[in-house]
């Protein structure tokens, strides 16, 4: 790294402001722009860029003991399933400890980052100015361009649509009290809303549309978070997967036994749907599980074993793309929501670009780019050097493998990793890219 070189942070959402944290730390110059006008990101309810996810009940599925910064404990009254409002609050806390908050430029979007012919970066601020960066760090996130699939008469439906993306409450802006309502999806969100609003007081019915079986998985077993239980770590992660999915079959039963599709794959084969009260309500018939949708009409829809349901309204829990609106350079888009990267954060040929938690790590996102930052701004400051090219594409590809392999194809599968294994790599990753250095 030179005495001059600069690098800019895109986003000020829990990624952008802990890779902030560590770049200051290492007495690196940076700007970081948020087109907000606080940190957060997908955290800050009815964030007036329109792009955060949350809703009003909203707990985060993974506990307080596996969400924490390093450096930062989580106060010790939280509960264990923290509201999103609690998360906020540990947010700013986080940035306001670190002096962070003068760093950030907020109300500024990146509107153009085109890379210059000398390698660096052209940054187009949403002011119209332009500024020239040595290193970029993406940290825009990947869940606020809402997915919806097209069916067959979707647009001659006459009642509401909404993504989950969209939805915030049960009765504003759309009164959901006494409706037919259809959630389309099986993740988390499909989950957590049709918990919500299959309470008897508020829909009339509803019905979840499932395209295949899943295992859904409690928020605890044995008494205790499940995600605090932790393999050790000289255990193979096919025998830790065996172990589990024998736990997770001896404790839940059969899907099919609750009244839900009869999965295709076994537990921990996809991203798990995690939630503490789904099972119950489909238990208790407030929930009423059905197949894929064949198609709709002006009232209902009509599923693939040919049954017909009149709908009044539609939550798509459907996912989201991935995409750099930034970007006009068409190797730097996903396809389908694939975009191979080393250690999920560098593609070979832009060594100066580094995407943050652009992963769908378990069990946390949260202080997933917190453990990135190392890798980062070791390979900033100059004491972390990168592999060749070839060698990158050969560990991404044996990465892949690791982390994906078990999965079934899927786009909500294209960019998934384990938590702790992720970590332990990138830790002899980086031991690795100091040797490098030294031998230059």
């Amino acid at each position: 790294m030179t005495s001059d070189s600069k690098a800019c942070i895109i986003g000020a959402g829990c990624s952008g402001f802990t890779m902030a944290k560590r770049l200051k730390d290492f007495g690196i110059d940076y700007d970081c722009f948020e087109m907000s006008d606080n940190i957060g990101g997908n955290w800050y309810f009815k964030n007036p860029n329109g792009l955060s996810s949350c809703y009003q009940s909203l707990h985060i599925d993974t506990s307080k003991f596996r969400l924490a910064f390093e450096d930062y404990p989580v106060p010790e009254d939280w509960p264990d399933f923290p509201h999103h409002s609690q998360l906020q609050q540990y947010f700013n806390d986080y940035v306001d400890h670190f002096d962070l908050r003068d760093t950030i430029t907020f109300n500024t979007a990146i509107t153009r980052a085109k890379r210059r012919a000398d390698g660096d970066w052209d940054v187009t601020l949403s002011s119209g100015v332009t500024q020239t960066y040595q290193w970029l760090l993406v940290a825009n996130g990947h869940h606020w361009d809402p997915r919806t699939p097209e069916y067959p008469g979707t647009d001659n439906f006459k009642g509401y649509q909404v993504h989950s993306h969209h939805y915030r409450d049960p009765f504003e802006p759309y009164d959901f009290r006494r409706k037919r309502v259809l959630v389309v999806g099986a993740g988390n969100s499909a989950m957590d809303i049709a918990s919500e609003l299959s309470q008897r007081p508020i829909a009339k019915r509803l019905y979840i549309s499932m395209r295949r079986g899943v295992w859904v998985l409690p928020k605890y077993m044995n008494g205790q978070p499940a995600d605090k239980a932790v393999l050790p770590g000289w255990m193979p992660a096919s025998i830790g997967r065996r172990l589990a999915r024998n736990m997770i079959k001896k404790q839940l039963g059969n899907p099919q036994d609750y009244g839900l599709p009869k999965p295709d794959h076994e537990p921990l084969d996809a991203h798990p749907s995690v939630s503490g009260e789904f099972l119950t309500r489909v238990g208790c018939g407030d929930i009423a599980a059905k197949g894929a949708i064949e198609r709709f009409d002006e009232n209902g829809v009509t599923f693939a074993d040919g049954t017909h349901k009149n709908i009044d309204a539609v939550v798509w829990a459907t996912g989201y793309n991935v995409n750099f609106p930034f970007f006009d350079d068409p190797a730097l888009q996903p396809v389908d929501n694939r975009f191979p990267l080393f250690k999920r954060m560098i593609k070979p040929g832009y060594e100066n670009l580094i995407f943050l938690a652009l992963a769908q790590p378990l069990p946390t996102l949260v202080n997933f780019a917190e453990q990135q930052s190392k890798l980062a701004a070791a390979l900033i400051k100059g004491t972390y050097d990168l592999p060749t090219g070839a060698d990158m594409q050969r560990i991404t590809g044996a990465d892949e493998e690791t982390h994906m392999g078990h999965f079934y194809a899927a786009a909500r599968h294209t960019m998934q990793v384990d938590f702790n294994t992720y970590v332990k790599d990138l830790t002899k990753e980086i031991e690795s890219g100091l040797k490098r250095v030294r031998k230059k």
